[in-house]
């Protein structure tokens, strides 16, 4: 099987036998042509990498290159020329050539030359191929709806994707999609070729979170035992997503504000200015204007960040897109786990629509997800949702209701047993139920929820 086909032009004979006898030993399959229009030719027959003589008895090197390209931008093109036409070749690659080659040339050296050409242009192709199923997969139908708030969230996104602002600020509860907000800004910008990098804020600690931001020189601290490029860095040309920016602590504000004004930066432990031009992309739950008046946030982040601020509806203010979503997730859950669904009960999409969904769009995923791995055939139904809500993996040990219960009844005893189990703890009881301490805060004064004084 040859590995890929590949022409040689050269007006000498020898020269053309020579590189067909070795290229062939490779297993590659060898077109030969001695002048311009014979290698143009030749293209119609499917041609993967030229070996391209500068002077030919017709033309040149750079014209034919050109014309190369025009037919087939796909074709990797390789220049031999004589010592005195290095110049020349130079010229040729910046129209496009991947490198050339001196005459008289060493075979075996041709053959590397050849190889890595192809290997690097190969990459080249899984990573626009890899990039195009990106835009694909991240565009603005992943965004699932059609209620006013959302629409006016896409038409925000689109001409925020449109536009060169280098700061975006995306606002909204965990779990209404700001990571695939980010994503669709990214895919639908003229960024989309160059990465996508993103870091959550409250993940790392403070020293790691500067180092992953802004890499770190060699020697910097005890383990930099080599330079590091970080995020920053590594997305030149594309898009950085800061998820949870309020949670960042004081020092690593500063610098991200720094950043932001002088578009450079400095490695950790390093002396030279870095300059990149990326377009940075930060989200939060907090509300970040309040939080920057108690200054537990920088207020001039905060407006520097804000230039373009997006808020993503809670799903609760948008729940006439409940039953798409739901149809949306059964849809692909069926495809992923190979079930098939015969249609959804009236009654899963009234009960649904009733729920509040403290999780957003994400705790309905979670929560279809956990349906579908329990559907056993035929229609989707209220039992199949046994738990609704994310953040605990055992209905059993929280005495969940099985079927029939008003949703907004069962979120409230679910708030409860947690409250209890944790000892009327906020913070871990939050963290059972996945939400934010301010979101189970305020469920608990709804609820009306009070601490038996037993305890």
């Amino acid at each position: 099987m040859t590995k890929a086909t590949i022409l040689v032009v050269d007006d000498e004979p020898s020269v053309r036998f020579a590189l067909a006898e070795r290229l062939s030993e490779e297993e590659y399959c060898v077109l030969e042509a001695g002048s311009g229009q014979e290698a143009l030719k030749q293209f119609d027959q499917g041609v993967d990498l030229a070996l391209l003589d500068y002077r030919l008895p017709d033309t040149n090197g750079l014209s034919l290159l050109k014309r190369i390209r025009q037919q087939d931008p796909e074709t990797v093109v390789i220049l031999l020329t004589a010592v005195r036409d290095v110049a020349s070749a130079v010229e040729a690659m910046k129209a496009g050539a991947f490198h050339y080659a001196t005459k008289p040339f060493n075979l075996d050296e041709i053959v590397v030359l050849v190889d890595r050409a192809l290997e690097t242009t190969a990459l080249h192709r899984e990573l626009r191929t890899f990039r195009a199923s990106q835009r694909d997969s991240y565009g603005f139908d992943r965004l699932v709806g059609t209620s006013p708030a959302l629409v006016e969230v896409k038409r925000l996104l689109a001409k925020v994707a449109a536009s060169p602002a280098s700061t975006v600020l995306l606002t909204g509860e965990t779990g209404t999609g700001k990571d695939l907000a980010a994503k669709a800004i990214h895919y639908a910008s003229a960024r989309a070729n160059r990465p996508f990098m993103n870091i959550t804020c409250s993940a790392l600690p403070d020293t790691l979170l500067e180092t992953e931001l802004f890499g770190h020189e060699r020697g910097a601290f005890t383990d930099a035992r080599i330079q590091k490029r970080g995020l920053l860095e590594s997305a030149h040309g594309g898009t950085v997503f800061l998820d949870e920016v309020g949670e960042m602590s004081p020092a690593s504000q500063a610098k991200l504000l720094r950043f932001l004004e002088e578009k450079t930066f400095k490695r950790l432990g390093g002396s030279q200015d870095i300059h990149v031009d990326v377009r940075v992309i930060a989200a939060t739950h907090q509300d970040l204007a309040q939080t920057a008046k108690t200054g537990a946030f920088r207020e001039d982040l905060f407006y520097r960040l804000s230039v373009l601020p997006i808020y993503l509806p809670a799903l609760r203010e948008r729940d006439a897109d409940i039953p798409l979503l739901l149809k949306y997730f059964a849809d692909q859950f069926s495809v992923e786990l190979k079930k098939t669904v015969h249609g959804i009960d009236d009654e899963v999409f009234a009960a649904l629509g009733r729920y509040p969904w403290p999780g957003n769009v994400r705790e309905l995923k979670n929560a279809v997800e956990r349906a579908m791995l329990l559907f056993e055939g035929g229609r989707l139904a209220l039992a199949d949702f046994a738990m609704p809500l994310s953040g605990v993996t055992d209905p059993d040990d929280l005495d969940l209701p099985r079927r029939g219960v008003d949703l907004e009844q069962l979120e409230r005893r679910f708030v409860r047993q947690a409250l209890e189990r944790t000892r009327w703890n906020r913070t871990k009881a939050a963290t059972l139920l996945g939400l934010s301490r301010e979101q189970i805060r305020y469920r608990i004064e709804r609820f009306g929820l009070v601490r038996p004084e037993a305890d």
